[in-house]
């Protein structure tokens, strides 16, 4: 399953629900646009879990439809996820994502990546 509770230790938000739903607002944003600009410790967390999301959509089926749903929360982008995203990497083992270093962040020099569906 996607992740449920997130690891002990730093979050990135400011709790354990704070982090799943900014992870899952993320997941949903990459879906939407294939491309996010944003910092590289939320694009590490991020990785992982989009791909589980896309394989979990090529294996497709009520269940995993359902699972998909349950992380995003959204169900627009769960069925782009099923019809147009998935059927894209039909045969392709994994390695969905690129991460590309961009710089840092100008107000607090974070350091800052483009995650992209490859």
């Amino acid at each position: 399953m996607v992740p449920g509770r997130p690891k002990q230790g730093q979050r990135l938000g400011g709790s354990a629900a704070h982090q799943r739903a900014l992870l899952a607002n993320l997941a949903a944003s990459l879906i939407a646009a294939e491309s996010i600009l944003t910092t590289e410790a939320k694009a590490k967390m991020l990785k992982p879990i989009i791909e589980r999301l896309i394989t979990k959509a090529k294996k497709g089926g009520v269940h995993n439809h359902r699972q998909v749903v349950a992380f995003l929360r959204d169900k627009d982008m769960a069925h782009k996820l099923f019809a147009e995203v998935a059927p894209r990497y039909e045969e392709r083992p994994g390695g969905y994502t690129r991460v590309l270093k961009r710089g840092p962040r100008q107000g607090d020099n974070a350091p800052m990546v483009v995650i992209e569906l490859v």
